[in-house]
């Protein structure tokens, strides 16, 4: 008898050669184009080959409990922004039945650097006792470091006033582009990840995750502001503006994770519940569970998978 289990392969392949198919569609309209190097196949592999390792807590595969309709658009909108989750650019995250793409913070740097041209992308601490002077220009709205200066012993994950990035371009003749947040704008903006800002990275590593998120606030200025047609793709596929994408980390994702696991439990009941009263009925609205969701959104984009 075959089981579950068994099935799986046959489900992959099924999945990967529809979203293909799809891939193979928009490229023949001209709606998709694909970075130097980029093969979606070996990224959908690389994919299935992480999806099919996903269980949730009550050890029910994503790839046979979530809807293949959503995995397809994950998958779809993972290779439309030519991402990897090989190269922790971008994980899977299941809110009840449907799985959703979660960008990651190399993710968001490797987008910026495709669409927004950018170069480089570093970032600094500013510590008490550090020197630090910048200005703005009246004209422009930019600002530009003129001064930091900082002394070994100033280096104290207690003491952190905040943070700036720089990002400099391909172009040389584009300005480098400096934003800075103060750590009270930086834990507003980790207070909307799934840990709070209260996770062990944030609290024995705070330098390093505000130096992630003034880089992310930053990228996000150059992506946003492009006009790729992937982006757009990509944003009508799952629903959501740019804007409207936060960067996770490992430890965001594993919290959400944990999260999607109690959504499993509550929708398996709630579909009982359905069954019993002899009906069967498919929702054009999704749910994600309170602890992670923003609110509840409907779905803007059907693939015909």
């Amino acid at each position: 008898m075959e089981t579950k289990n068994n099935k799986l392969p046959a489900i992959q392949k099924d999945i990967s050669d529809d979203v293909l198919k799809r891939i193979n569609q928009f490229r023949e309209t001209g709606e998709l184009f694909f970075p130097k190097n980029y093969s979606p196949e070996n990224a959908i592999k690389s994919a299935m080959l992480i999806l099919q390792e996903t269980k949730t807590k009550d050890d029910y595969p994503v790839l046979e409990y979530c809807t293949r309709e959503s995995i397809a658009n994950a998958l779809l909108e993972m290779v439309i922004l030519g991402l990897s989750p090989l190269k922790k650019q971008c994980d899977f995250v299941a809110y009840g039945k449907k799985l959703s793409l979660q960008r990651e913070y190399h993710g968001t740097i490797a987008l910026a650097k495709r669409l927004g041209g950018v170069k480089e992308t570093n970032a600094n601490i500013i510590y008490e006792g550090d020197t630090f002077k910048y200005e703005v220009n009246p004209d422009t709205g930019k600002k530009k470091i003129i001064e930091h200066k900082q002394e070994f012993k100033n280096i104290d994950n207690s003491k952190i006033l905040g943070a700036y990035a720089v990002l400099t371009f391909e172009d040389k003749d584009t300005a480098p582009y400096v934003e800075i947040m103060n750590m009270n704008q930086i834990r507003l903006a980790w207070l909307q990840g799934a840990t709070k800002g209260q996770g062990p990275a944030h609290r024995n590593f705070p330098d390093e995750m505000a130096r992630k998120t003034v880089i992310g606030r930053a990228c996000k200025l150059f992506i946003s502001s492009s006009d790729d047609s992937n982006l757009a793709l990509a944003e009508k596929i799952s629903g959501k503006k740019e804007h409207e994408v936060e960067d996770a980390d490992a430890e965001e994702l594993e919290i959400q994770k944990e999260i999607q696991e109690n959504a499993n439990k509550e929708d398996i009941d709630f579909e009982k519940e359905f069954e019993v009263n002899g009906q069967v009925t498919e929702s054009t609205t999704e749910k994600v569970p309170e602890a992670g969701e923003k609110r509840e959104r409907k779905l803007q984009f059907q693939a015909d998978f």
